[in-house]
């Protein structure tokens, strides 16, 4: 088992949030959606992205979420996951400003963004 340290928790709990999204819960409204969408394939084309932007980005979330997964035995993994995911962040802030979402349906972008570039500095470090 490898040990448990802030760098694994923070892999842990940015992986499972993105399984969450994209496996378990795209199909489904939350508080935290673009625009007026229900559903995360919605959310995109609120945007104004492409059923193919939608695939790549999910793509790149759900190989991320499984590198900080196998980073957890393989820690080389997890610097690159991160900066993926962190650039990936800093479009989904750009994509609620653009159609002007409330502050509440933007938290979670930010909070990934901490996250991601919080991990990306300790494994740099």
């Amino acid at each position: 088992m490898p040990p448990i340290d802030l760098a694994s928790v923070l892999q842990v709990i940015l992986a499972l949030g993105l399984i969450n999204v994209w496996l378990v819960r795209s199909g489904k409204a939350t508080a935290f959606r673009g625009g007026a969408s229900t559903n995360l394939h919605q959310e995109f084309a609120a945007y104004g992205l492409s059923d193919a932007v939608f695939y790549l980005v999910g793509a790149l979330k759900l190989a991320s979420a499984a590198a900080l997964l196998a980073a957890l035995w393989v820690p080389d993994l997890a610097l690159p996951a991160a900066s993926v995911l962190a650039a990936l962040m800093v479009g989904a802030l750009a994509m609620h400003l653009k159609v002007k979402d409330p502050l509440l349906k933007s938290v979670p972008a930010p909070a990934m963004l901490a996250m991601t570039t919080m991990l990306a500095v300790m494994k740099l470090g």
